[in-house]
């Protein structure tokens, strides 16, 4: 049976196309993507991602335990502050990616992807022996709005808290007397925050940030355009873009791999070496030269051979181009500024290798 946030009647009144995603039924687009897209990057928008997984992780051994199951060292975490990282497996490959913010000494959140939920619990619950740790899965109990854009903490500030944590970091407010989490994240490139209240508040909530947004040009945002923004900002989306076959090393993410980590964690032997050796694949943005867009799966040549496949590929409609990222072999001329071809429909099509992100990040706070 697919799932329902508890803002799911919110998005039918407000005429919400819907579709099911990663077992659960959520909008994708209340008016148009490009509309919704230019409203996050111009305005502000507001997300309902309540399909996403929290978890709690707590108790004496609640650090090494995590150290154990990421790369990145929990250790160097304070409290408040939040971690992006990988859970991975004994080779090296992701079995998703999370956020983790740690609460308190001994206590710690746990940001994980809607469709790798059962996934990560069943991960977490057989590397816990050995560790006195509890795993509370809440993501049953809890909503999540993102409010992202150039007008978010405006808006925020607007509604009456006064001071916003840094980016990356978490903070207990209120809001409307309500007792909530707001977070300094998002999945946009733009700033912004997620705000993490109890189901039962979450209607309100969603109705008085609409609200109090209308000065701001608030649109809700659906599925659609929050997959363009986050392309744009090259993101990654897991099961495109990220899987338990790739490694964080071939992801492009080495920047979040602690190399002096001393802890040992599942698959670190893999990912050691592909730091000190390099990777055979490696993943890459790319713009068409050629029209034509760049789908998830087409193949990726190089001299008339296949050397990759695409992840993620639509529209970016700030830079106006068909953009995409895409694993290739991790050749020498594979360098930016560099044409390569994607095969659309049995014809191959020029590309150019470019820098990512394809637009600026403004989530620093």
């Amino acid at each position: 049976m697919t799932k329902q946030t508890f803002l799911h009647d919110k998005h039918i009144s407000l005429g919400a196309k819907m579709v099911d995603f990663a077992g659960w039924h959520m909008p994708v687009q209340y008016s148009s993507i490009i509309e919704e897209h230019k409203t996050v990057r111009e305005n502000v928008g507001l997300f309902d991602v309540s399909h996403m997984g929290e978890v709690i992780v707590e108790g004496e051994d609640a650090l090494p335990y995590l150290n154990k199951i990421v790369p990145q060292d929990i250790t160097k975490l304070v409290d408040r502050k939040a971690v992006y990282c990988q859970m991975t497996n004994k080779k090296g490959g992701i079995i998703d990616d999370l956020i983790i913010y740690k609460i308190k000494d001994n206590k710690y959140l746990i940001i994980a992807n809607a469709s790798r939920i059962d996934e990560d619990l069943n991960w977490m619950v057989r590397n816990k022996l050995g560790f006195n740790v509890n795993i509370i899965n809440e993501s049953h109990n809890y909503s999540l709005l993102a409010v992202q854009g150039p007008k978010a903490i405006e808006l925020i500030h607007k509604m009456g808290v006064a001071e916003l944590p840094p980016f990356f970091s978490i903070k207990r407010g209120e809001l409307f007397n309500i007792n909530l989490w707001i977070s300094r994240t998002g999945y946009t490139g733009e700033d912004g925050v997620e705000i993490l209240v109890r189901n039962e508040f979450s209607e309100f909530l969603w109705d008085k940030i609409l609200e109090f947004g209308q000065e701001f040009g608030i649109k809700p945002i659906g599925l659609g355009a929050r997959d363009t923004l986050r392309l744009e900002a090259a993101l990654h989306l897991y099961g495109n873009d990220l899987d338990e076959e790739t490694t964080p090393i071939e992801a492009g993410l080495s920047w979040s791999i602690p190399k002096a980590k001393v802890d040992d964690y599942n698959g670190k032997e893999v990912i050691m070496s592909q730091i000190a050796n390099g990777t055979d694949k490696k993943l890459i943005g790319l713009k068409m030269i050629d029209k034509g867009i760049a789908r998830h799966g087409y193949e990726v040549y190089y001299n008339n051979d296949i050397i990759g496949h695409i992840t993620s590929g639509g529209i970016s409609p700030v830079r106006g181009d068909n953009i995409a990222l895409a694993y290739v072999k991790n050749l020498t001329e594979m360098e930016i500024g560099a044409t390569i071809q994607v095969k659309i429909r049995e014809k191959l099509y020029n590309a150019e290798i470019v820098k990512r992100p394809f637009v600026q990040k403004k989530n620093k706070g």
